[in-house]
């Protein structure tokens, strides 16, 4: 299938393949999706195999608006509170699942529970209102590896396998939802993303955050250890540069020796250094190559959701390529 500008045409049609159980790739302010209508099994059971993406890895529901979300999820005073603060937004809930709510339990990983968010961006919101259905949206890219922030990306990795692809140009923010666990009395901080530890804490007091490594199963999506991987190794060290080996680079102060670089952000800019962060790792992803190496990167606001991004593409790789 063809990149598809986004128009009022173009939406409805990705609507009525999404109705009839296709796969369609869209835009969301964080990275591209992959889209399918979350109340048919047969639909999300085909983004699994697409995606080569373990079963026990829960998919995130997109909704369009906050009344949608409450007949899936169950909303108390803290998820109402920041739903209608930050929504539509890249923030990610974890709530109890409405029993009665006609959603695939594909999309649960069999939990009883529900990730769930409403998009920025006018494309994604478009597209689930002409729907009028959640939409199981993991990032448009196989499982474990990099994500795409471009249709050129989705075509790259998927081609004629899609309905769909759905252009609405590069995403805003470059890096996946934040995922936050409201199941508990203390809400914990499943995965760094595109809204920051600190804007959180500033609605609900101290949070806390989720060990690495869940025994049980990941509670949401981005939680596997090596996730976001390039096919070049990756490590997280800028020092001695081996031969053939790439830099990812951040701030003005960048050392030489290295076979090509890729700077997230000369001035040091942790949003600009979110926004490029995918793109450029495609873009050092190359055979000649022999690694790719990666510069320091603070922990304030978006810093701490790239340094999580990093850490994890830079894990050892599972037999299973996830």
């Amino acid at each position: 299938m063809p990149i598809l500008s986004a128009t009022a045409a173009t939406i409805a049609e990705a609507a009525r393949h999404l109705r009839s159980g296709g796969l369609v790739a869209f835009p969301t302010e964080t990275v591209y999706g992959l889209g399918a209508d979350a109340t048919q099994d047969k639909a999300v059971a085909a983004i699994y195999e697409l995606k080569s993406r373990p079963s026990f890895n829960p998919l995130i529901a997109h909704v369009a608006d906050l009344e949608t979300a409450e007949r899936y999820a169950i909303f108390d005073t803290r998820a109402r509170y920041l739903a209608r603060r930050l929504w539509p937004g890249a923030l990610t809930l974890v709530l109890p699942r409405n029993p009665k709510a006609p959603i695939s339990d594909l999309v649960t990983a069999g939990l009883p529970t529900l990730a769930i968010r409403v998009p920025d961006h006018p494309v994604a919101l478009q597209l689930l209102q002409a729907l009028g259905r959640p939409v199981a949206a993991p990032s448009a890219n196989r499982s474990g590896k990099v994500s795409p922030t471009t249709a050129a990306h989705v075509e790259e990795e998927f081609g004629a396998r899609l309905a769909m692809i759905l252009d609405g140009g590069a995403t805003r923010v470059g890096l996946e939802s934040t995922v936050l666990d409201l199941t508990s009395d203390r809400p914990v901080l499943l995965r760094p993303g595109g809204v920051t530890r600190e804007t959180l804490e500033a609605s609900l007091g101290e949070i806390d955050v989720a060990a690495e490594g869940q025994p049980d199963g990941p509670k949401s999506p981005g939680m596997l250890l090596s996730h976001y991987a390039p096919r070049l190794p990756v490590r997280l060290t800028c020092d001695d540069p081996q031969p053939g080996e790439a830099l990812l680079a951040f701030g003005p102060d960048v050392p030489e020796g290295f076979a090509l670089v890729e700077n997230l952000s000369p001035s040091g800019n942790p949003v600009e250094a979110a926004t490029n962060l995918f793109a450029a790792l495609r873009r050092l992803d190359q055979p000649e190559l022999t690694g790719i190496a990666v510069m320091p990167i603070p922990s304030q606001g978006l810093g701490l959701a790239l340094q999580d991004r990093l850490r994890r593409a830079a894990s050892p790789r599972s037999s299973s390529g996830v």
